[in-house]
């Protein structure tokens, strides 16, 4: 069997995976649906096996697509960050850096490395794609991730970015805590209504309590579930009384000074390990580059 199969058809399939179907990578490509289509069509004639199962509303790899996807992926990432870095070489940084990231890191972690960035790299376009779950960056059209946690995939490397811990708190409205009481000890807490958060196709996020050495976890009545990537939309929820909030502590603070919260069994209130930025270990084009620098060189926070 002959394979033919150029570098231009390949990207038009990892487009579609990106994007999300036929019309969305027509339009991110700029070309017609009808030539997406054809092209999908004529890698799947070359290799003999199809690469997309399609529905009417929908298109899904096929396991021997998901396997080409693999493996092409980060080659033709490489091939286009090769030919980016020979095309600006000795000049100004140009391009586009593409984030995957968690909507907790967008209100307070973000906006001031970027801004850093945008400084230095004027001619960089910074698109980020707000994403709580567990992605392939690569097969999403990423540059890099951030997550917290440090399940990374094969070939992913990841440094720290903004603070090392963050603390978690816990807070609730001056009328909730009238109306049920103040919890004393974290097994009051089993009484308690709270808000939570899901993540995206997942469980609901832990609470956990520490206290000199000992760990705790508890399950409070669920009052309102909201998705992770809706983190910071929590509080205005826990102001009208709906319930006690468990989030980052730092995210309380002008409640707690206004007093629209108040803190909840602040002796109790762990610390986590901060994010991290992850990236595929090879090939970093040079906007991505000068992103991972000016993160290595930000001074770290506690």
């Amino acid at each position: 069997m002959k394979n033919n199969i150029s570098a231009d058809d390949l990207a038009v399939l990892l487009a579609v995976v990106r994007e999300g179907g036929f019309r969305a990578a027509s339009q991110r490509l700029g070309i017609a649906a009808s030539k997406v289509s054809t092209t999908i069509s004529r890698i799947e004639t070359q290799l003999g096996t199809p690469v997309l199962r399609r529905t009417t509303r929908s298109q899904h790899l096929t396991e021997a697509g998901q396997l080409l996807v693999d493996r092409v992926g980060p080659l033709l990432s490489a091939v286009n960050a090769a030919c980016h870095d020979v095309a600006t070489f000795g000049g100004q940084i140009q391009g586009q850096l593409t984030l995957n990231v968690p909507g907790a890191v967008m209100p307070d972690i973000l906006p001031p490395l970027l801004a850093a960035y945008r400084t230095q790299h004027p001619d960089v376009e910074v698109e980020i794609t707000v994403d709580s779950g567990l992605v392939d960056i690569v097969a999403a059209g990423c540059d890099a991730g951030i997550r917290y946690g440090s399940v990374l995939e094969q070939d992913m490397i990841s440094i720290p970015i903004g603070p090392r811990r963050q603390q978690m708190a816990m807070a609730a409205s001056p009328a909730y805590l009238d109306a049920y009481g103040v919890p004393q000890v974290p097994k009051d807490l089993t009484a308690h209504v709270a808000i939570r958060y899901r993540l995206d196709a997942g469980p609901l996020l832990p609470w956990t309590l520490q206290c000199k050495g000992q760990s705790v976890k508890v399950e409070p009545q669920n009052a309102l579930i909201l998705s992770v990537g809706a983190l910071n939309t929590g509080l205005r929820y826990a102001q009208e009384g709906v319930g006690i909030i468990y989030t980052f502590r730092n995210w309380l603070d002008d409640d707690f000074e206004s007093g629209k919260l108040l803190p909840v069994l602040p002796g109790w209130w762990p610390y986590i390990e901060g994010p991290h930025l992850y990236y595929p270990s090879r090939f970093a084009p040079k906007p991505l580059r000068a992103f991972i620098e000016l993160c290595q060189a930000t001074p770290a926070e506690a």
